[in-house]
């Protein structure tokens, strides 16, 4: 590895690591690799072919980027993830930032980078089907995995504010033990890289809203929302979604919290916040062995 490429960390737990395959480096919760039931990872900026501010990873094809280029960045994360994955194993969101989640079957295959999606405002999916590469987008927002280990089942929503005011983490779960007799307390839960809350700044218009989707209590003592001068705010996310995981059933010893902030680290990760428009889209990935 690079010994130049450093990942700024926030606290001293050290969740994520840093690793690099044929030149492609990305992040993974190694905790979630001791299940062995699935593959999963979170890009980074380098590896991939796109040029200008999509440089280099952009995995995204709503951005302008070359398809060519998004395509080959696919191409490349398929061989990170090994077991012979492609381009149709891939299955993506088509994110609006709602709390909608999609039951993803093996007919929806390829439904992303290889297949246009029939499908429109998709934060969050779920499958059983192994060999299926759930994948979201992101540039601060924080994606969540979902492992349910004894029904063999997963799940990956975009849990952006708005998404975490609307607790889709919540909806997730719901899903799976809807469609896959998922038990809360069964589920490892990881929260991933995204903007950490001293880096969020929000003003008082998604302050009044999150107050009415969690308690004064948990909105303080929780360390959701911190007041700031002038009328500001500082946004947990981290802790929003974590209190919604628990209050779903989820186990505390269950839930991975990211150690990563994407804009304290801009230079190799997306930021919406830094590069605004100017940026291509990291994702998520997580997959069924």
């Amino acid at each position: 590895m690079n010994d130049k490429i450093q990942i700024k960390r926030t606290g001293d737990k050290r969740q994520l690591e840093l690793r690099e395959t044929n030149g492609v480096y990305y992040l993974v919760f190694p905790e979630l690799e001791k299940l062995g039931v699935v593959e999963h990872l979170f890009s980074t900026r380098i590896g991939g072919v796109s040029k200008g501010y999509y440089s280099e990873m952009n995995l995204s094809y709503t951005r302008g980027d070359e398809k060519e280029a998004v395509d080959e960045n696919y191409m490349r994360i398929s061989e990170v993830m090994g077991h012979g994955h492609k381009l149709d194993d891939f299955v993506s969101t088509f994110q609006t930032h709602t709390t909608n989640i999609r039951v993803v079957t093996e007919d929806d295959r390829g439904k992303g980078p290889q297949r246009p999606r029939d499908y429109m405002d998709i934060d969050g999916l779920i499958t059983n089907v192994p060999g299926i590469i759930l994948s979201t987008f992101h540039a601060d927002c924080p994606p969540v995995y979902f492992v349910d280990p004894v029904h063999k089942a997963i799940g990956l929503s975009h849990s952006g504010w708005k998404g975490t005011k609307g607790k889709i983490s919540k909806k997730t779960i719901e899903a799976m033990a809807d469609n896959y007799g998922t038990r809360a307390e069964d589920l490892v839960c990881a929260i991933g890289p995204s903007i950490c809350g001293p880096c969020y700044e929000i003003g008082e218009d998604v302050a009044s809203q999150f107050a009415e989707s969690f308690s004064r209590d948990e909105l303080n003592e929780k360390g959701i929302l911190v007041p700031y001068p002038n009328g500001k705010y500082r946004l947990y996310l981290w802790n929003a979604i974590k209190q919604t995981l628990l209050d779903s059933g989820v186990k505390e010893e269950n839930i991975l919290v990211t150690d990563v902030c994407t804009k304290c680290n801009s230079d190799i990760l997306f930021s919406h916040r830094v590069h605004h428009e100017e940026r291509g889209n990291l994702a998520a990935f997580l997959c069924l062995k």
